[in-house]
């Protein structure tokens, strides 16, 4: 019994791994290619690193996203959430004499609150988690508008500073054409980015809560009668992805320094399809975040190939993005069916 629990363990990991390992590939297939056929706009390190600086909140989205997934459900409210973050940290903070502390405790409350209710809702409730957070995503958008009705720009001093805030990264600069030295940075969203992808990774690898996850999504069935609590490891999925949309947010607000109804617009499918592309399986129990992680610059990466191209236009990016996505879908699907044979 121990040896057959030990084999499905390991033909989950190689399942994860191998799809970790095609995003990876194609991910730096796609970047050479670009710097071999789009110029040498993709070798300035500040091509990429504008990547990062553009989707750190979608990288703490998708982060969210795959933990979801990966117990087998799903959240559609996320970018709602990320626009009512970001609205609501705008008021406070230039209506309501808010200073940053307390605009990101607002930012983290918001998020929180979110999880709660969707976590309680889909797993002790058992409603299906598409309608919940589909409703979810409606009640943030018409919270957003709520709070403020017009786009405005902020001008909180203290905020504008931390938005300016270039953290330089040593020997990745160009010199310019007029011969000056420009160096490479990141923003501080970026630095939170990369945190969160790497707690989540740890905790989702090496801790009991990680092995929830997977055995949840996985074979509930078989969780359960492992003495696996089913119904709270769902809830606290969504707990921690309510939480992350909330950091996303403000990373996101950081960035933009602006409230607007219409922020995140499509984050959430964004998020979803950064997954997919990263390894994070629909059916649940296999995806890494590290993938969710590459799954963001892939996707970000052929929208960069198809502007640089002169397809500027938005079916364009949206005609790319469905096609990685078959792809990748498609990759899913043999790795699925591989997956079958050798159970059977």
């Amino acid at each position: 019994m121990k040896n057959k629990t030990s084999q499905n363990k390991f033909k989950n990991l190689s399942d994860t791994s191998l799809l970790l390992t095609i995003t990876i590939i194609v991910f730096f297939v796609m970047y050479i290619g670009a710097i071999i056929f789009q110029g040498s706009g993709f070798l300035k390190a500040q091509t990429f690193f504008d990547i990062l600086n553009d989707q750190a909140a979608l990288i703490i989205v998708a982060c969210g996203m795959s933990l979801v997934m990966i117990t087998g459900g799903i959240d559609i409210s996320v970018g709602g959430v990320v626009a009512l973050v970001s609205m609501s940290c705008a008021v406070g903070l230039d209506y309501k004499g808010m200073n940053i502390f307390q605009a990101i405790l607002l930012a983290l409350g918001i998020g929180l609150a979110f999880g709660l209710v969707q976590g309680f809702l889909v797993a002790y409730l058992e409603i299906q988690p598409f309608i919940v957070t589909l409703a979810g995503m409606f009640f943030a958008r018409g919270m957003t508008t709520i709070v403020h009705t017009d786009p405005f720009n902020v001008a909180n001093e203290s905020l504008v500073k931390l938005k300016d805030t270039r953290i330089h990264v040593p020997f990745m600069g160009y010199v310019n054409k007029v011969g000056n030295y420009v160096p490479a940075y990141i923003e501080i969203g970026v630095i939170v980015a990369l945190l969160v992808v790497a707690i989540t990774f740890v905790a989702l690898r090496w801790t009991k809560v990680g092995r929830h996850f997977y055995a949840v999504g996985g074979n509930r069935q078989s969780a359960i009668m492992l003495g696996i609590n089913a119904k709270r490891t769902v809830f606290l999925s969504h707990i921690i992805c309510g939480l992350f949309a909330g950091v996303a947010g403000f990373v996101y607000f950081l960035h933009v320094g602006s409230g607007s109804p219409s922020h995140a617009a499509g984050m959430e499918m964004d998020a979803i399809a950064s997954s997919i592309i990263g390894g994070t399986m629909l059916t649940g129990g296999v995806g890494n975040v590290i993938g969710s992680f590459f799954g963001v610059l892939s996707l970000n990466t052929i929208k960069k190939i198809v502007s640089s191209a002169g397809l500027g236009d938005a079916w364009w990016t949206g005609i790319t993005t469905a096609a990685m996505l078959c792809l990748f879908l498609v990759v899913q699907s043999v790795v699925m069916a591989r997956k079958r044979n050798a159970e059977q």
